[in-house]
């Protein structure tokens, strides 16, 4: 009897050591995970925050880079633990240049170490200037973003569409998950739901602005997210998002926040759940205002980017940077002037 009763007591010890390891997983979460989905237009860019540690997916257009710059100016962002670019098209990574220009870099992430774009040539000039190289991820790589945890779960495949190339972050949070798709289409979405991955999140980045083209049913369902968000420029010329996505995601009774609509879309987790906030027209914005964004204020001399063709200079932010080969590197304004630049009418030096 007495070994009965110590068996007993030993397994509810063992359910209650289990119960409190458990309890202890989730309170380790501590503090929160926030998602901003910046408003770069017909674009896509996101800044996630977690204990400290900072994980950039994209930067919008080129135009964009003033606007990336100045926010990250405004929430004291001036160290990037993870800059991701899913793909090489100009509307992902045209604006990391402006974030490169204002933070430093620890690591980068995009599925190609080289593209022949003026753009994707930029990313990789200014991460060279950090000495900073491009990692090509394989799906199944994991990273830690804080108390958060990154896996990326695509590209499963090699591909010739740009698009479907875009690399699929799962991030985890605690009891939440959030899934970035870049702008892959139904071709990879398909490849991904073969690879038996977990596709689950309660907040779904909607591949491609809303596009046709993407986020498929059986993709969806696999999915499940309680939440939709699409970053997507207002009265845009592709017609995006399509009213068959709309249609799809309405199907499944999910709430849809759109960049157009909502402007900056910012979502915190705390582990277990999700809430959502917005924050429309910001000040920072350069289509917020007739003028171009206010320029960045500066503790020490400003640097200019010269371009040996024009004869212009440029702030290191402004959308309109030549092609790296073409840069000149100006210590000052007067020393642009002294060697024969004039001032770009963009950024306004």
């Amino acid at each position: 009897m007495k070994k009965v009763s110590g068996m007993i007591l030993a397994l509810l010890m063992l359910v209650l050591l289990c119960g409190c390891a458990q309890e202890k997983a989730v309170r380790q979460t501590g503090g929160e995970l926030t998602v901003y989905f910046l408003d770069v237009g017909q674009a896509d860019a996101a800044v996630l925050l977690c204990d400290g540690a900072v994980m950039m997916i994209d930067g919008g257009n080129s135009a964009d880079s003033d606007f990336i710059y100045a926010w990250l100016k405004q929430h004291d962002i001036d160290n990037i633990d993870t800059m991701v670019c899913t793909h090489a098209h100009e509307d992902h990574v045209g604006g990391l240049s402006g974030a490169l220009n204002y933070a430093s870099v620890d690591a980068a992430y995009a599925p190609v170490q080289e593209a022949q774009t003026r753009v994707f040539e930029n990313f990789v000039y200014y991460l060279d200037q950090q000495e900073v190289s491009i990692t090509v991820p394989e799906a199944g790589d994991t990273f830690d973003l804080g108390g958060a945890q990154v896996e990326i779960l695509g590209p499963v495949e090699e591909y010739s569409d740009t698009n479907d190339t875009s690399l699929v972050l799962r991030v985890t949070y605690g009891q939440t998950s959030f899934l970035f798709t870049g702008d892959m289409e139904t071709t990879a979405e398909e490849d991904l739901l073969d690879a038996y991955w977990d596709l689950s999140a309660n907040v779904l980045k909607v591949a491609h602005h809303g596009s046709d083209t993407s986020s498929g049913m059986e993709f969806l369902q696999a999915v499940d997210p309680d939440y939709a968000v699409i970053s997507v420029g207002a009265d845009n010329d592709y017609g995006h998002p399509s009213p068959e996505v709309l249609e799809r995601l309405e199907s499944l009774g999910l709430p849809v926040y759109r960049t157009d609509e909502l402007g900056i879309i910012c979502c915190v987790s705390d582990g277990e759940t999700v809430r959502f906030s917005f924050e429309k027209n910001t000040p920072s914005r350069p289509d917020a205002a007739p003028e171009p964004a206010p320029v960045p204020e500066q503790e020490e001399p400003e640097t200019y980017i010269g371009n040996r063709n024009t004869k212009k200079f440029h702030r290191v932010y402004c959308s309109r940077l030549p092609d790296a080969e073409n840069q000149v590197m100006l210590d000052s304004y007067q020393a642009a002037i002294d060697a024969g630049y004039e001032p770009c009418g963009i950024c306004k030096p």
